[in-house]
């Protein structure tokens, strides 16, 4: 094989991982954070919440199913930077038109192979996710200068990032089937396989651009209304915020997922808070606190709602509940309001590659839909 050039990843601690370079040559900052899924790194790196960060793999191997054209879950790579272990050197499955280290390169992101992920990962759990930077080729100068560069960098906590990753204009993905329902969809990040899901329900999906008003969604008609994923700190997305406000006091059945559960906590008046190293995989336990039940889950998201597992609360739309709760660390997994038409989860029910445990949240919110007419 031919030899790759040299490559740092440096972090703002000044810990330095050597490795080779993979993918394009150059620099990239954000975040840097580990996600634990054995499968699914095309879905993990083409996921809108994953803007501005570099991504850790804890699989030891990164690359076997190469590259396809259907496993997109958007347009184009989101990640600022992606850290694997032992990248495949040539794809194995049917399905690859390509290696992931030629569709990185393609993208222009730069990555950092063969350096020690288990020993990158344990660092980020116990000292918790921070800035960081990926250096390859001629970038990789002094040490010193390179801390200073990552250490320049912005942080996550504060970072308003769903209005980098919306849609400019609004689309529509059309029912399967007859259609039953009509939904609008809050795009601060979606990911394709969620109105995918929804249109597999005889739902009709409006994507909407997260600047729209309320007018703009009640003139699709809506029977309800769903909060996507996405980027960034919850507590600068205040546009949505009060949006999701005036939908609630409208009734109309709402469901959000990820970034949408955080919007749906501020709107109910709770607050949030940065996890030390946030919950990304496709193996969380999730336990819902009416019956007991665990759901294994995949997530992505660095920040979490305030409050207690089972804890009931009031606000100005009645009671609510906190439904869920991660087994792991007790964090805030989902909301439901009691008196109102809506709920939300912080884990991703349309989970590709899987696991599949929670889809079913998609036939309560069809459920929720029918119950309101």
């Amino acid at each position: 094989m031919t030899a790759q050039a040299p490559a740092a990843l440096v972090l703002e601690d000044g810990r330095i991982f050597r490795g080779e370079a993979f993918g394009s040559e150059g620099s990239c900052f954000g975040e840097v954070v580990f996600s634990t899924g054995m499968t699914g790194y095309q879905e993990t790196l083409t996921d809108p919440s994953y803007h501005r960060q570099i991504v850790v793999a804890t699989a030891p191997q990164i690359g076997n199913t190469g590259w396809n054209d259907e496993d997109d879950e958007s347009g184009r790579i989101w990640v600022a930077g992606y850290a694997v272990r032992d990248p495949a050197r040539k794809p194995s499955s049917w399905r690859a038109t390509r290696s992931l280290q030629d569709e990185l390169r393609t993208q222009g992101v730069v990555g950092i192979a063969n350096l020690d992920t288990r020993a990158l990962t344990r660092h980020i759990r116990e000292l918790g996710a921070m800035r960081a930077g990926i250096f390859s080729g001629a970038e990789v100068t002094d040490d010193r200068e390179m801390i200073d560069r990552v250490v320049s960098g912005d942080q996550m906590l504060g970072a308003d990032l769903a209005g980098d990753v919306t849609t400019t204009e609004s689309y529509v993905v059309p029912a399967v089937g007859e259609r039953r329902f009509t939904v609008a969809a809050l795009d601060m990040g979606i990911k394709s396989n969620t109105p995918r899901m929804l249109a597999e329900r005889g739902i009709e999906v409006h994507v909407l651009p997260l600047g729209s008003s309320l007018s703009e969604i009640t003139a699709v008609a809506p029977d309800g209304v769903f909060l996507s994923n996405g980027p960034g700190d919850p507590a600068t997305a205040d546009h949505a915020v009060e949006l999701t406000r005036e939908i609630l006091s409208r009734r109309l059945p709402l469901f959000g997922i990820c970034f949408g559960n955080q919007i749906l906590g501020r709107a109910l008046g709770r607050g949030t808070y940065k996890l030390p190293y946030g919950h990304r995989g496709i193996n969380i336990p999730v336990i819902d606190s009416d019956s007991g039940r665990v759901a294994i889950t995949a997530q992505n998201h660095g920040f979490a709602v305030r409050g207690e597992p089972g804890e009931h609360f009031d606000t100005e739309f009645g009671r609510a509940v906190v439904s869920h709760h991660c087994a792991n660390d007790g964090a805030v997994e989902g909301l439901r309001l009691l008196d109102t038409p809506a709920f939300s989860v912080q884990y991703h029910p349309e989970a590709a590659a899987g696991p599949h445990d929670a889809a079913n949240l998609f036939d309560s919110f069809v459920r929720l839909m029918s119950e309101a007419r």
